[in-house]
């Protein structure tokens, strides 16, 4: 007994270690490609002769099927086997990856994008409650999770820099090759290392819900990206921003009918819950319409390179990982209500700083507003998912947590959406700094304004206690 328990331990040490290992590789893959797409947009937009709304489609695609399909995720994972789950969205996020990197025309990228953005949303949400599984102790939990966490924040740095480094040196391809081995190796250790399992009891997939949820995400984003070139008034137009309003009236209905609904509808009649879902939209509406447009105008205006436009995000990207290790300390000082106002308000007050600024010569005031952006960004994101997860029902955690992504990503899908129609609008398309300032200034303006919004939420119906779970 004594001599085989000792290899015993050891295996069960690494097991652990080695599942959290995959995790994190599973989130870094799906971050960065998030990230270093946008340096790519302005390279992919000449090579493919596209203009605006072809490369907001480039960015939405992986948003629009991420936002939709992540709460159903966790319940197909729950039915039928969190790794085999995990490793379809690996193999998705692969294949996905290969045929952007092949594509030879912007439809075949935007293809190979919604695919990647499937095996993101099958993988992500997954890997946290592998998590949950592989560390019972809370402590341990709460500790792999803080590391799981930082890979976003690491993202944010490997992204713009490796990004522009590829694409100036390879080309744009190359960025989405680079993610193969990547998912190569998070599949084989997937295999190796992670233990299959499930909870099948008391879940049920909500097909008709899924299928309104796309619907009415999906006719929003088709109408304002579109509508630009198809004439807001036009047939296509006005048929899909119904077809948008239809879906999201039935998808409320089916959700109040529905046992087993994608939404339990009776988590929104927390104050604090559905404010801090706003806040979590708000937060993203501003900020990837801003990493979307904001390279591209570097590149395409000002003339930088793809390396050197990557540097100057940094002060963005940096700021955004040091404040995020220092919110836990601001919260548990003054509680959420702070951070999460001051985090909101940050962001929107350097939205109107870009907005404002001369970006023929304004480099070093660009930079402010970046750092100015990233420190918010830092001071909202963890709060923000701790208000929402503790004002809702204890049974209910990890849907909280599943919605909080949702609008998260629904905020990132409809800010480039919105903001990159105001900017096309404005701008005519891709030219002159004269040209491009013209579309700026309204687009940030607008994310300004969403950032100031939810500030606005976060100081009225965030509280001290509101990140501590409900007491009984």
């Amino acid at each position: 007994m004594t001599m085989t328990f000792a290899p015993v331990r050891s295996r069960a040490m690494r097991g652990p270690s080695l599942i959290l290992l995959t995790m994190s590789l599973g989130v870094l893959i799906a971050q960065i490609d998030t990230s270093v797409v946008n340096l790519a947009v302005k390279e992919i937009g000449v090579e493919l002769k596209v203009g605006v709304t072809a490369l907001q489609w480039v960015i939405d695609a992986y948003n629009l099927v991420y936002a939709s399909l992540l709460l159903t995720a966790g319940t197909l994972a729950d039915l039928y086997g969190r790794r085999r789950i995990f490793a379809i969205g690996i193999a998705l996020f692969t294949l996905g990856s290969l045929v952007c990197g092949l594509a030879p025309n912007a439809d075949v990228l935007i293809a190979g994008r919604a695919v990647a953005g499937l095996g993101a949303a099958l993988e992500v949400p997954t890997s946290l409650a592998i998590l949950a599984v592989a560390y019972p102790d809370t402590r341990q939990r709460a500790q792999a999770l803080g590391l799981w966490a930082s890979c976003n924040g690491l993202a944010f740095i490997i992204g713009p820099t490796l990004g522009g480094v590829l694409v100036e040196s390879i080309g744009w391809r190359s960025i989405f090759f680079l993610i193969i081995p990547l998912c190569v190796l998070a599949l084989a250790l997937t295999v190796s290392a992670v233990p299959e399992s499930k909870d099948p009891k008391g879940r049920k997939l909500d097909l008709p819900g899924q299928a309104l949820a796309i619907a009415a995400l999906g006719g929003v984003s088709l109408a304002v990206i579109e509508g630009p070139r198809w004439g807001w008034d036009s047939i296509g137009c006005l048929a899909a921003f119904a077809a948008a309003a239809m879906g999201a009236v039935l998808f409320v209905l089916r959700q109040r009918e529905s046992a087993g609904a994608l939404v339990p509808l009776a988590m929104f009649e927390n104050r604090v819950f559905s404010a801090s879902l706003g806040i979590a939209a708000g937060m993203t509406f501003g900020m990837y319409a801003m990493l979307f447009l904001t390279p591209l105008y570097l590149q395409a205006a000002r003339g930088d390179s793809a390396v050197l436009a990557g540097i100057e995000l940094l002060p963005m990207s940096v700021a955004f990982v040091i404040v995020s290790q220092l919110s836990g300390k601001i919260v548990n000082a003054y509680g959420p209500r702070l951070p999460m106002t001051l985090g909101m308000a940050m962001m929107g007050a350097g939205l109107f700083m870009l907005a404002l600024i001369p970006l023929d010569n304004g480099l070093l005031l660009i930079e402010g507003a970046l750092l100015v952006i990233g420190c918010g960004l830092g001071l909202n994101t963890a709060p923000v998912n701790a208000v929402a997860v503790a004002n809702a029902p204890a049974a209910r955690s990890g849907t909280a947590s599943g919605l909080v992504n949702t609008a998260r990503m629904i905020g990132a899908t409809l800010g480039v959406a919105v903001l990159g129609a105001i900017f096309a609008m404005f701008a005519g398309g891709i030219g002159s700094g004269s040209h491009m300032a013209a579309g700026l200034t309204p687009a940030y303006i607008g994310g300004g304004i969403g950032e100031m919004l939810g500030a606005a939420a976060a100081f009225i119906f965030i509280r001290r206690g509101s990140s501590q779970p409900a007491k009984g």
